[in-house]
C-alpha cells in the first residue's frame, strides 16, 4: 500500500479525479519526493529557408544534474552530435546555437553520445546510490536515492519552423478525418499539427524518440520518464510562462549565458526549478511513454 501511495505521488499513478499541483506560490521550500533531477535541453538541426520534409537530429546533448535538497548542480554531461542525415548545419542554425559547424564534425554520432550518457548516469548512480522514478521497481529503498529527468518543453524559434514536418508530426499524432472541403481539410490540418507541435515533449517525447526509431537505435529506458517544468511551471504558479527566459524573469531571474546553448538552457532549467521547489512546488513525473499517466 506504501508503494502505491507514493507511486501515485510520484505522478507514476494518476487518481481518478485529478487535484491541482501541490503547494503555493511564496510558501516554504517542501520536502521533495525526488532527491535529483537531472535536466536535459537538446539543441537540434534547423533551418528557416522554408523547406519542409527534414527531420531534425540532436547536436547537442547536455545534462546537469540538480540536487533538490541544496540547489546545487553537483555533475554535467555535455556532448556535440554528428548529424548524420543532414551533416552541414545552416547559417540559421548556427547563428541561433552558437554551435559551429567544426564543433559537430568533431562530435560523436548519437549512438555514441548514447553509450557516454549512460556511462555518466552509471557514474553518478553509483556514487550517489540514485535509482530513476520509471516505474513501481524503481521506487527508492531506505539507502538508494530517487532522480527524475526534468526537460522544458513548449514552442521556441529553434523549432518553429523545421518541426511543422507533416510527416514527424502526423507520425505522432495522425489528424482526424474531415468530411469538409478539401480547403477546409488543409486549414484543420494545419490547426491540428500545430497544436500537437506546442504541446509536445519535445526533447524527450519527440526529438530524442524519433531520432532513434529512424536510426534504430536503443534508447535508455530511464529517458521514457520525466518532469515537464513548462507544465509544471503554469500548474503552480497559474500563469502561461513566456518561454524559459521570461519564466525566469517572472520569478526574479536573470538568465545567464547564452539562450538556445543546450548547457546554459540546461543550467538555467536547473535555476528555475530550485527556484520552484524553495517556492513550495512539488516535482512529480509528468509524462511517460512506458504507461499512460
Amino acid at each position: 500500500m506504501a508503494t502505491k501511495k507514493l507511486a501515485r505521488q510520484l505522478g507514476l499513478i494518476r487518481r481518478k479525479s485529478i487535484a491541482p499541483a501541490g503547494g503555493s506560490p511564496g510558501g516554504s521550500k517542501s520536502k521533495q519526493l525526488v532527491d535529483y533531477l537531472i535536466v536535459i535541453d537538446f539543441e537540434s538541426t534547423c533551418w528557416n529557408d522554408g523547406k519542409q520534409l527534414r527531420s531534425q537530429e540532436i547536436i547537442e546533448f547536455p545534462a546537469v544534474l540538480l540536487n533538490t535538497s541544496t540547489g546545487e548542480i553537483e555533475s554535467e554531461f555535455h556532448a556535440y552530435v554528428q548529424p548524420q542525415e543532414h551533416p552541414i548545419l545552416s547559417d540559421f542554425c548556427m547563428e541561433l546555437t552558437g554551435i559551429k559547424q567544426v564543433q559537430v564534425d568533431e562530435g560523436v554520432p548519437l549512438k555514441i553520445c548514447l553509450s557516454q550518457f549512460c556511462k555518466w548516469i552509471h557514474k553518478i548512480q553509483q556514487q550517489k546510490k540514485i535509482i530513476f522514478a520509471t516505474g513501481f521497481s524503481d521506487l527508492p529503498t531506505s539507502q538508494a536515492k530517487l532522480g527524475a529527468f526534468v526537460t522544458w518543453s513548449g514552442f521556441s524559434p529553434a523549432l518553429g519552423v523545421s518541426t511543422r514536418n507533416p510527416l514527424l508530426l502526423a507520425a505522432i499524432s495522425p489528424p482526424p478525418v474531415y468530411t469538409v472541403g478539401q480547403r477546409e481539410i488543409e486549414r484543420d490540418r494545419e490547426k491540428h499539427l500545430q497544436t500537437c507541435f506546442t504541446t509536445a515533449d519535445w526533447d524527450l517525447g519527440v526529438c530524442l524518440e524519433y531520432e532513434c526509431k529512424r536510426k534504430q537505435l536503443l534508447k535508455p529506458v530511464f529517458l521514457n520518464s520525466w518532469i515537464d517544468l513548462r507544465v509544471t511551471y503554469k500548474n503552480f504558479y497559474r500563469r502561461k510562462p513566456k518561454g524559459l527566459s521570461g519564466a525566469l524573469q517572472e520569478v526574479g531571474i536573470e538568465f545567464l549565458g547564452r539562450e538556445h546553448s543546450g548547457l546554459d538552457d540546461s543550467r538555467n532549467t536547473a535555476l528555475l526549478a530550485w527556484k520552484m521547489i524553495r517556492d513550495g512546488c512539488l516535482m512529480k513525473i509528468t509524462r511517460s511513454l512506458n504507461k499512460k499517466l
